[in-house]
């Protein structure tokens, strides 16, 4: 692809080296927590629970923070910690997933009106989201609570090594899949799934849920198709990295490889040539009209 040098999107929040949620005693270092209760259950302390409570009262402040405050000298972690300094074939990903984003912000920009554009989150280990935390072994994912796009680069490097689907159009292909979800959520598709849910078997429900993303598979084609017509990134060799990306990370073929046989019952994402057919639709054609997986017969 040729990517550099393009416009990088501003929707970008960059959390790489950053902790997941804290579940301790707020934001307090573990290590005071002794003096701290040694020092509440006496008589100074009790007369300074006494102030912070009073204090907490008229300001509207969360006490525990008042004291986990008055005991590190307040401020967080985020705040003090030196910025993250990724490596430079990390910090290279990084810039070609906001170029990507930019790009995508383009073509949507250009086919939907009034376009709400996604923010993409980068991160590294865990992260905390709209629809709860997760950890790089989920994968690349959409939260509709927030509409950001959340991703691990480390994913990448699974993706060549594990998958054997290396390439950046195969990575380009990942992003735009997951805006995909996003175009779902704008149109509404989103909140019909939901409404889906409770409402049948789970065998039901995932026969949905493949529908689902075999439609994001279209989109990000759609994508790919305006995306050459508008800047001609793609390069010999690029379409092929899509298909290959689209083709590894079918259900079959992943049942297959983690435990020999495969289960279609349980499938919520497709199988890889019917990913790889809605991906090559949507390139194809370019048109929307055509992305209606939930009524086409078969997939």
């Amino acid at each position: 692809m040729k990517w550099q040098g393009k416009r990088q999107s501003s929707n970008v929040e960059d959390r790489r080296g950053q902790s997941g949620p804290s579940r301790g005693f707020g934001g307090l270092n573990p290590m005071l927590l002794g003096p701290l209760f040694r020092l509440l259950f006496s008589k100074t302390g009790l007369i300074l629970v006494g102030v912070f409570l009073v204090f907490s009262f008229l300001t509207g402040n969360n006490p525990l923070s008042l004291i986990g405050d008055f005991f590190t000298g307040g401020g967080s972690p985020a705040e003090t910690s030196a910025p993250y300094q990724g490596t430079a074939e990390e910090n290279e990903l990084a810039a070609f997933s906001s170029t990507i984003l930019a790009n995508t912000e383009d073509v949507w920009n250009g086919l939907i009106d009034n376009y709400r554009e996604p923010t993409l989150v980068l991160f590294t280990g865990s992260v905390a989201s709209a629809c709860g935390a997760a950890s790089s072994a989920t994968g690349p994912f959409y939260c509709p609570g927030d509409e950001k796009l959340y991703l691990d680069l480390s994913f990448f490097d699974d993706m060549e090594r594990r998958m054997n689907a290396p390439g950046d159009f195969a990575q380009a292909y990942v992003i735009a899949h997951e805006v995909g979800h996003h175009i779902q959520k704008l149109m509404g598709i989103t909140d019909q799934m939901q409404k889906l849910r409770g409402q049948m078997s789970k065998k039901e429900y995932n026969q949905y849920s493949v529908r689902l993303e075999l439609q994001a598979d279209f989109l990000a084609g759609v994508w790919a198709h305006h995306s050459q017509q508008m800047t001609r990134m793609m390069e010999a060799g690029d379409l092929e990295e899509a298909l290959n990306a689209a083709n590894a990370i079918g259900d079959d073929r992943l049942q297959k490889q983690a435990t020999g046989h495969v289960v279609p019952d349980s499938f919520t994402h497709g199988t890889s040539a019917q990913r790889m057919r809605w991906f090559k639709k949507g390139f194809d054609t370019g048109d929307l009209r055509q992305g209606d997986t939930f009524n086409a017969d078969p997939l």
